[in-house]
Order: C-alpha cells, then structure tokens, then sequence
C-alpha cells in the first residue's frame, strides 16, 4: 500500500503564504502524478495544482500566479508553496499521487488525510 503524510496546513491572514508538503511511503514502484485537491465546506473537491514525472503542471486557474507546485522524485515528495492567500483558498487541502507499487500493477491513485488551511480576512 502507498501511504501520504501531509504537513504546513494552519491559520494566516490574508495576502500571507503557507507552504504544504506530502511525503509517500510504503511500497511504491513509480509514482506518475503528485498533487493537490481542496475541499471546501459544502463544496465538492477540485482540483488545485498538480505535476507529472516529466515536470509538466496544471493548476486552477484560480490560483495560478500565487501556488507554485514542486516535487522531488527522489524523495517520493510533493509540495506546494501558496502565496497571496485569500479567504476563499480555505479548504481542507489532499495530497495525491497516481502509483505503481510494483511493476506490472494498476495505476491506482493515493490520497492523503488531508490538511486544513484557513485564511482570515
């Protein structure tokens, strides 16, 4: 099994920054997506940044400009820097990641129990 541990959620007022980082662990043969979802109260789960194995991203364009999404592939970690942060980026932010645990497996993907991240006005 692929295992995410998540840090860097909190409280910070607005136009601050935070930054969330996301480990993987367990058996992991490849990993070929790493990236961030957010959830906000009574809202469904979107999309916020994510990058491939070759570098390549893709982010809301509500964020685009402030998050800046980075991964080291030796490490098996993701994180994200978020910057100019405005009330509505509050949501539970999770990590996930499309893996391989072994060769010839599935491409199934991972998510993390997620972090809160509140913005105050």
């Amino acid at each position: 099994q692929v295992q995410l541990g998540e840090s860097g959620g909190g409280l910070v007022q607005a136009g601050g920054s935070l930054r969330l980082s996301c480990a993987a662990s367990g058996r992991i043969f490849d990993i070929n997506l790493m990236g961030w979802y957010r959830q906000a109260p009574g809202k469904q789960r979107e999309l916020v940044a994510i990058m491939d194995s070759g570098d390549n991203t893709n982010y809301a364009d509500s964020v685009k400009g402030r998050f800046t999404i980075s991964r080291d592939n030796a490490k098996n970690t993701v994180s994200m820097q978020m910057n100019s942060l405005k009330p509505e980026d509050t949501a539970v932010y999770y990590c996930c990641v499309l893996a391989l645990r072994y060769r010839g497996d599935t491409l199934k993907d991972y998510w993390g129990q997620g972090t809160q991240v509140t913005v105050s006005s």
